[in-house]
């Protein structure tokens, strides 16, 4: 095994045998509709404002988007199980091309209104629903033993840095231009990417056996999930860490962005903070892996409670945008953990079924979440919405490391995920340095 240090090459410039091409393909794509994905939430919600729009609007939109995430995200991972992965994504990011290019051609001449944004958002939220469980599964499926961890890292890392460029630049563009051509170039990232994962290769992965039916699946999924305690209760906390979450970077942020930091410029360049941490803590779990998995990813979910305290007092940009750098340096460890754990506990036929249930309850209370941001600001004040969504972070937290399961869950250097088929061998020709 390469030391820590080691870079994802061989010294040779060859690839190493865990990042085939499937692991490339997917990283490439991946790293492109972040870019177009981290501008289009800024572009969103200050279209949304630039249309007239006040925070409940902004809410309204960011609802409309997350509930038929979770209505159909349950469906899309049984479908994952089921169909191959890669034609599912691949109609997924259709979809989403389809839903952004209507929307920024809407907010570009003017003819946007409040009702064409919810249902062409429902539409973007909609195609994620089926491509979120279909492309943790293929992911997961792409890496092998214990290699995965420092893959699941470099991967992160990838979307990190994607997400850094794509924050500021979003915010960037819409300062300069208006949101409506970070939309269309969201559009066009989704269109890319599409076509990059039409080329993902899935011999390697056993044909599914038939089975009982949509329903019969979605029930295995579900008693996979119940089993395992420490899984459970990390959905369970996460259900609400990202519903307050949600509530603030979707709601509450740009509106205090726009009447005390100065506008969209000053909060991108925050949410390009939190790209800067997560990319410094992906970085940091390509050299470190830590034996307790679930433990040190716990306590690291912590630190989220601090933009929603910088928003509420409010702190100026500088402080606002170095509490987003450590809470994004936090999550990551949290996220490269969480992979690892299921990666090596779950088996790869039900991984996207698992992954619906994981998306589906961390989602689950974001539609209401978002659409409730305004009318509570407006009740008791920004400001305590905003302290309590901090105090909400802390609490769930501390509950979860309750569980033994959560404290005791250690890393293997083989489990579920080492017996799974490899991609097909790599021709030599497609191992030269891409």
């Amino acid at each position: 095994m390469r030391s820590p240090a080691a870079s994802p090459r061989t010294r040779s410039g060859r690839r190493p045998g865990w990042a085939g091409r499937n692991y490339v393909l997917l990283t490439a794509a991946a790293v492109i509709t972040n870019v177009g994905s981290h501008g289009a939430l800024v572009a969103a919600a200050f279209a949304v404002l630039d249309s007239g729009g006040d925070g409940g609007d902004v809410g309204l939109v960011a609802a409309a988007r997350t509930l038929p995430l979770v209505l159909f995200l349950l469906v899309g991972g049984a479908v994952a199980d089921r169909l191959p992965r890669h034609r599912v994504m691949v109609a997924a990011n259709t979809l989403n091309c389809v839903s952004q290019a209507l929307f920024a051609f809407l907010v570009l001449t003017g003819r946007a209104e409040l009702w064409h944004m919810m249902v062409l958002t429902a539409l973007c939220g909609t195609g994620q629903a089926f491509f979120n469980p279909a492309a943790e599964g293929m992911l997961l499926s792409s890496v092998r033993g214990e290699q995965a961890s420092r893959a699941f890292a470099l991967f992160r890392m990838a979307m990190s840095g994607a997400g850094i460029g794509g924050a500021a630049l979003g915010g960037a563009l819409v300062a300069a231009f208006g949101p409506g051509w970070v939309l269309a170039v969201d559009a066009a990232a989704f269109a890319v990417a599409g076509a990059l994962r039409a080329f993902l290769d899935v011999r390697h992965i056993p044909v599914r056996r038939p089975g009982g039916g949509l329903l019969s699946d979605l029930r295995e999924g579900w008693d996979e999930v119940v089993g395992r305690p420490w899984l459970w209760a990390v959905v369970a906390q996460f259900s609400v860490v990202v519903a307050v979450v949600g509530a603030a970077e979707s709601v509450y942020g740009p509106l205090v962005a726009q009447e005390s930091l100065g506008g969209a410029r000053p909060w991108g360049l925050a949410l390009a903070a939190f790209g800067v941490g997560t990319l410094g803590g992906a970085l940091l779990m390509t050299r470190w892996k830590p034996r307790r998995l679930l433990l040190v990813g716990t306590v690291c979910v912590f630190p989220l409670a601090l933009p929603s305290a910088a928003l509420a007092v409010p702190l100026p940009a500088v402080g606002l945008a170095a509490v987003m750098l450590v809470s994004g340096l936090a999550i990551e460890v949290f996220g490269v953990a969480w992979m690892t754990s299921l990666h090596q506990e779950i088996p790869e036929e039900k991984l996207s079924r698992v992954a619906a249930y994981d998306w589906f309850g961390s989602t689950a209370m974001l539609p209401l979440s978002t659409a409730l941001a305004g009318p509570v600001a407006d009740l008791v004040g920004r400001s305590r919405a905003l302290w309590g969504c901090s105090a909400l972070i802390v609490v769930v937290t501390a509950l979860v490391l309750l569980v033994p399961d959560v404290r005791n869950l250690t890393l293997r250097t083989e489990g579920a995920g080492a017996d799974r088929p490899q991609e097909p061998p790599v021709p030599a020709a497609d191992a030269t340095p891409v």
